[in-house]
C-alpha cells in the first residue's frame, strides 16, 4: 500500500476497516470518479482553503458531484475572502501535496488548527471514499468509521448545507 504508513497504523489502532483501491494518479475529482464508482460509495471532493490573513485554514468536504465555486463557499462559511491554500500549507497542515487533499490527512494537524466543514448530504452515505494522502489510490471507509477517525484527530467539524 502506498502513502503514509502512519495513516494505516491509526486505522488499524481504531479497528477501522477499509477497501484500498489503487489507480493511476487522480489529482482532480473528475479523474478520481473514474476509479471509484461502486454502489453505496460516495466519492468526496476536498477543498483546502485559507482566509485572507492566512491565519485560519478550512477543509471543505463535498459530494463529488457538487458544483461549488470559491465565492459560494465564502458566503456559506461566512469567513470572509478565501483562497486555495498553498502547497506549503497543504504539507504543513495535512501532510499532502496538491491533488491529494483528504480529510484523512487531519491526523497531521497536531494543533487542530484546521476547521472542517462537511456537506450535510454526506451524512446519508453508507461509505465514503478519500485519497490516502496520495492520489494514486483511494480508501473506502464507512461513515461511522470516518466519524471515529475524526474523533481520534479531535478535529473541529461542522455539518453544513453547502449547496
Amino acid at each position: 500500500m502506498n502513502g503514509d504508513v502512519r495513516l494505516y497504523e491509526i486505522l488499524k489502532q481504531l479497528s477501522i476497516e477499509y477497501q484500498y483501491i489503487e489507480h493511476p494518479p487522480a489529482p482532480t475529482i473528475e479523474l478520481a470518479k473514474q476509479y471509484v464508482s461502486q454502489k453505496g460509495v460516495q466519492r468526496c471532493k476536498n477543498l483546502f482553503l485559507r482566509n485572507h490573513k492566512g491565519n485560519q485554514h478550512f477543509l471543505v468536504v463535498l459530494d463529488c458531484n457538487a458544483n461549488m465555486d470559491i465565492h459560494s463557499i465564502e458566503k456559506m462559511l461566512c469567513q470572509g475572502k478565501l483562497s486555495f491554500a498553498s502547497a506549503t500549507r497543504l504539507q504543513k497542515y495535512l501532510g499532502v501535496e496538491a491533488g491529494s487533499v483528504t480529510p484523512l490527512g487531519l491526523f497531521n494537524d497536531l494543533d487542530n488548527e484546521v476547521l472542517l466543514f462537511l456537506d450535510e448530504h454526506l451524512q446519508s452515505a453508507e461509505r465514503l471514499s478519500f485519497h490516502p494522502l496520495i492520489n494514486t489510490a483511494s480508501l473506502v471507509i464507512s461513515q461511522s468509521d470516518f466519524m471515529k477517525f475524526l474523533a481520534y484527530t479531535q478535529t473541529k467539524y461542522q455539518w453544513m448545507k453547502l449547496y
